[in-house]
């Protein structure tokens, strides 16, 4: 199935990119998750929509991504969520959660979708995530999760 990419999907492309996929990825993950809409000759018109607004978002360069990586590295993030009394927390940590307290930290913006975990953080302790900044660089980001 042809379908037309509005957001980014690790190993498959980037907002406004048209790929080709099986049906039932698409059916039953990437379109009910409103990470792709299906193909159509009109859809081709929303394309360059699409692709204007990854520009805007986007991090253009290459030292670009190393100067906010740098910066990323250098923050120390704390995040405070409730937990049991074993260590473990009533929930997990989500992309959403790093995102915002990588900006409450004094850290650069960065879009939750771009951050990767690995596996879910659902434990107290130092931790480590990925945030994708550009294709070629990627910044690691020690998060300490602290009882609240």
């Amino acid at each position: 199935m042809k379908i037309i990419l509005t957001h980014e999907v690790s190993g498959l492309g980037a907002a406004g990119d048209v790929v080709d996929v099986k049906d039932g990825y698409a059916r039953n993950y990437l379109i009910p998750r409103k990470f792709a809409i299906r193909w159509t000759k009109g859809g081709e018109k929303d394309v360059e929509q699409i692709r204007r607004a990854r520009k805007i978002h986007e991090i253009q360069t290459i030292e670009q991504a190393n100067q906010i990586k740098g910066q990323l590295e250098a923050v120390k993030v704390r995040l405070a969520v409730r937990s049991g009394d074993a260590g473990r927390l009533f929930g997990s940590v989500t992309p959403a959660d790093v995102a915002s307290a990588i900006k409450a930290a004094g850290g650069p913006e960065v879009d939750k979708r771009r951050i990767e975990l690995g596996a879910p953080i659902k434990t107290l302790g130092a931790h480590e995530t990925s945030v994708r900044l550009h294709p070629e660089v990627a910044a690691k980001v020690n998060i300490e999760v602290i009882a609240a």
